[in-house]
């Protein structure tokens, strides 16, 4: 039944009210635990979690014990997965943990902060020192229907909060100034705090930004942006060049974030989350350099944005040697109609059914395939699911983990 009525077109409409009342009546019964710590929200389209990470990690580093709540795990010194397909979670869960982390001795929390949270009320009552804004692109258009609604409903996150930390480089950028009651901006090209220097390589990024010289161990221009975003949370909370730098630095992963897995084979896994346009076209614009053939497995989740597929299938044609469809959370979708759309953009953009592309519905033999035609020096991409630890078919979860796999894969190769 819940089914049914979510595919109605006024349906997110109908159900604000209600989310709004659950969101009153959870932090009355949590003593609106927001409130009893420094809450810094993170919001963009991609970068999201990496930056959380980063700020959460070089929090911690200083000696400011602080809590995470992202798309890949919650807690305090000890991380929770999270099982849920899903960023910001419900209201009550929410209140929940944010009451859970106070308990175990934070002082601020670190909270990754979706489109649909604000537009659903989630993170009403919860007051937020610091924003972030990493990026704005096309996703998440089944839910918003327009570009100008996504925008608007991530500016109520820049509206509430007391300072926002803004991409200068992001075209959104002009709109969230607006919003904002107070700011600054980042970037490379623009922006009050920049990146200077900038170096690239497959190991992680390298940069000055004022007198601190940064590195991470997290690849792609991307991180410039995520790592320079944390930097300017720790220069407004107070931190010292040195906290910044030795935080960031000590970083060494975030998972399903251009994770490298390697078992001794002789070309290369990378497996990231990334499955909106921008984000994947990102993780090629971040491997740019490699040498040898790209081999790229990707598929769409069910009842989500359709009109990024064929999109999405360009892009991976357009900078993939060979390309495998796969499924991803199709739900109640049905996975082959799925995939056409995914086949249409890389036909379009010139790759060929049988020839240097292939459809693979079980991701697994979709992943197998891959690592079988990978030859030395090769790079396997495997995209959209990252750190996730189950797969959403039409009759409900099944454990699935993209890194699992391809170790278990590797293996059994040798």
């Amino acid at each position: 039944m819940k089914k049914a009525l979510e595919k109605l077109p006024f349906y997110n409409k109908l159900v604000l009210p209600y989310h709004f009342a659950q969101s009153v009546v959870a932090n009355a019964k949590f003593h609106h635990p927001g409130r009893q710590l420094h809450v810094i929200g993170v919001t963009g389209t991609n970068g999201k979690t990496t930056t959380c990470f980063m700020i959460w990690h070089m929090l911690n580093q200083a000696g400011i014990k602080t809590g995470l709540m992202t798309t890949v795990a919650w807690g305090v010194d000890k991380l929770t997965p999270e099982l849920n397909h899903m960023t910001t979670v419900d209201a009550v869960t929410l209140n929940s943990r944010i009451s859970e982390i106070k308990k175990q001795g934070a002082t601020y929390l670190v909270l990754e902060v979706t489109s649909h949270a604000l537009a659903e009320y989630r993170t009403h009552g919860i007051p937020f020192e610091i924003a972030v804004f990493t990026n704005l692109t096309h996703d998440h258009l089944d839910y918003h229907k327009t570009m100008d609604n996504y925008r608007a409903a991530k500016g109520k996150l820049f509206k509430k909060a007391k300072f926002s930390i803004l991409n200068a480089d992001d075209p959104a950028v002009s709109y969230y100034k607006k919003v904002s009651q107070k700011y600054t901006t980042y970037g490379i090209k623009h922006g009050e705090n920049r990146a200077k220097d900038v170096k690239l390589s497959t190991s992680g990024v390298k940069y000055s930004f004022d007198d601190i010289n940064i590195e991470t161990s997290i690849p792609g221009e991307f991180n410039v942006y995520n790592s320079l975003a944390a930097a300017v949370v720790g220069k407004q909370i107070g931190l010292s060049n040195r906290q910044i730098r030795d935080g960031l630095k000590s970083l060494k992963s975030v998972e399903g974030r251009m994770n490298v897995v390697d078992e001794g084979q002789p070309f290369t896994v990378i497996i990231d989350y990334a499955h909106a346009p921008d984000a994947i076209t990102k993780v090629f614009d971040s491997v740019k350099g490699h040498q040898g053939r790209i081999i790229s497995v990707h598929g769409g989740a069910g009842r989500r944005d359709p009109s990024t597929r064929p999109i999405r299938g360009a892009i991976l044609a357009e900078n993939s040697d060979i390309v495998i469809i796969t499924e991803d959370d199709s739900r109640d979708e049905d996975p082959e109609k799925i995939a056409l759309g995914f086949i249409k953009g890389a036909t379009k953009a010139g790759k060929k059914l049988g020839k240097d592309l292939f459809k693979e519905l079980d991701r697994e033999k979709a992943i197998a395939l891959a690592l079988k035609l990978a030859k030395k020096g090769d790079l396997v991409l495997i995209l959209g699911k990252g750190h996730e630890k189950t797969i959403l078919r039409a009759d409900g979860p099944h454990d699935f983990e993209d890194i699992k796999v391809v170790k278990k894969l590797l293996k059994k190769s040798k």
